[in-house]
C-alpha cells in the first residue's frame, strides 16, 4: 500500500531530501513517489509541511497519470 503525493505539494523538497530509498523525484507541478522503489517507511509524510502525502490502500490508485517519465511519449 503506497504513499502518493496529492495536489497540496509545494515542491519544497522535504520529502525528496528525507527519502531513504530515493523513491521521490520532483516534477513540474508536484513530487512523485515511485511505488516500485518506496519502502513505505512514512518519513516523507512526516517531513511534508503541506500535508501533501497520503497513504492509500489500493496500489492501482497510486498510478499518477499526470507524471510522464523521461523517454515516454508526451515528454517534450
Amino acid at each position: 500500500m503506497p504513499y502518493v503525493v496529492n495536489d497540496n505539494c509545494i515542491l519544497c523538497g522535504a520529502c525528496v531530501a528525507g527519502c531513504e530509498s530515493n523513491a521521490i523525484t520532483e516534477g513540474d507541478t508536484k513530487s512523485h513517489i515511485d511505488v516500485t522503489i518506496c519502502i513505505e517507511c512514512g518519513t516523507c509524510k512526516m517531513n511534508c509541511p503541506s500535508d501533501a502525502i497520503d497513504y492509500i490502500e489500493d496500489t492501482e490508485a497510486a498510478v499518477q497519470p499526470d507524471v510522464v517519465k523521461e523517454g515516454e511519449p508526451g515528454k517534450s
